[in-house]
């Protein structure tokens, strides 16, 4: 464990006193006493305040989980802290995590501390740089370390970017919500006024029509229901350069920022949401509603890390959908095991959303190894298949939709929902 040492300033004070007063007694010159006076004082003083415990210093910061460009404090308590007069702390750069000071270094009395600010500017876990801490004991006579903490982890969450939807759900299947159903029912969504039929009640008739035929008339409404919504999210890698929520953004930026304004959504008007990441771990959060199954969902996106599942190939995931329940596929679309997937839900007669994650500007990193003309062209070959996927997956009836903004989806829904009731086909 790190002692008290003497600090510089008392060496010095010591050191130039001593010759102060040597030169005294040698030559015969007071005045070499008065000058060296104050150092004589200042080392006594220090001296004579040297610490007697070895202090216990425990950093930790006021909030451990954030969004993407909130802020937090780096906190230090030192015990005990009457021995402890000043501070200095200097923080180490991390990648992601904004600080401020900009420098990271910031010195304070005990009594009077000076926070230092945090700001993590990208979802997952943060950890914050290295940090160095010394303490100073009073008149700075005795100096505790610098001693090194290794840097906090903290969880931070996607930015969430909420809106309200006006498109109903395609095919909703539960029992109250504020999707219009398909079948009739009591709601406030208009359907038709019809003939007046035993077990109508009596507030629905329309009184004007039925004084106008002679004969009784009711407005009837379509019920209301809520609606199943699964996300898949393809983590099988990240595409692009991120800079956090200030700069560019990432293939898994894009999907983490717009599951995020899609999840809440949908959970804001009653909804049941489920999550499942395609990545090496897998993270999935099942069927729910409600505020705190919202932040389930969010903190299972902060642990994403990209890759391939270990344990099935991506096209057999089983994601035990229901009849009804509404897929959105959040992916830039280059892995051919992700269009397998997404064209295996809508053959299950899922109405089921493909949005393109794949920033415009994304370019693959290439060692330095590779000619660059190589991978240029390699890359433009992807694309093409690419595109060529997309194609084939919105001929198949799945709608492809680059994200824009909270309300990308507002139009698909409602197509989505249109299709939904027109008549189909039987066989014979």
């Amino acid at each position: 464990m790190t002692e008290w040492r003497a600090s510089g300033a008392l060496a010095r004070a010591l050191l130039v006193s001593g010759v102060g007063l040597a030169l005294a007694l040698a030559l015969g010159r007071p005045v070499a006493v008065v000058l060296v006076a104050p150092l004589v004082v200042l080392g006594a003083a220090g001296l004579l305040n040297k610490p007697r415990e070895r202090p216990l210093v425990l950093p930790g910061t006021t909030y451990p989980v954030l969004h993407e460009g909130q802020g937090t404090t780096s906190r230090l308590e030192i015990q005990p802290a009457d021995e402890t007069e000043f501070v200095t702390r200097v923080a180490a750069q991390a990648e992601h995590v904004a600080l401020r000071p900009v420098t990271g270094a910031i010195g304070h009395l005990v009594d009077r501390p000076r926070p230092l600010y945090i700001s993590p500017r990208r979802w997952g876990q943060r950890r914050i740089g290295e940090e160095k801490v010394a303490l100073f004991s009073r008149w700075a006579g005795y100096r505790w370390g610098p001693v090194a903490f290794v840097g906090r982890e903290v969880s931070v969450l996607p930015t969430t970017a909420a809106y309200d939807a006006t498109a109903a759900a395609p095919q909703p299947i539960g029992l109250i919500g504020a999707h219009r159903s398909g079948r009739e029912g009591d709601g406030t969504e208009f359907s038709s006024v019809r003939a007046y039929h035993s077990g109508d009640r009596m507030r629905r008739i329309n009184w004007r029509i039925s004084l106008r035929t002679g004969s009784l008339h009711v407005v009837s409404t379509r019920s209301e229901e809520d609606t199943a919504l699964l996300l898949i999210v393809d983590a099988l890698a990240d595409y692009g350069v991120s800079k956090g929520i200030d700069g560019d953004e990432s293939s898994l930026d894009v999907a983490m920022r717009a599951t995020t304004a899609i999840a809440e959504q949908y959970i804001r008007q009653g909804d049941r949401v489920s999550l499942r990441v395609v990545s090496t771990g897998g993270e999935h959060v099942g069927y729910g509603s409600g505020t705190r199954h919202l932040r389930r969902i969010l903190g299972q996106m902060a642990h994403t890390r990209p890759g391939f599942p270990h344990d099935v190939e991506v096209e057999h995931i089983d994601f035990r959908t229901v009849a009804g329940t509404m897929v959105v596929v959040l992916s830039p679309m280059l892995s051919d095991g992700m269009a397998t997937l997404a064209v295996r839900l809508l053959r299950r007669g899922l109405p089921v959303i493909v949005v393109d994650t794949l920033p415009e500007d994304a370019a693959p990193s290439v060692s330095t190894e590779t000619d660059p003309e190589i991978a240029s062209f390699a890359w433009r070959m992807r694309l093409i298949e690419r595109r060529h996927v997309l194609e084939r997956l919105a001929a198949a009836g799945c709608p492809v939709v680059p994200w824009h903004g909270p309300r990308t989806l507002e139009e698909v829904v409602r197509r989505l929902a249109l299709r939904a009731q027109l008549p189909r086909a039987g066989a014979r």
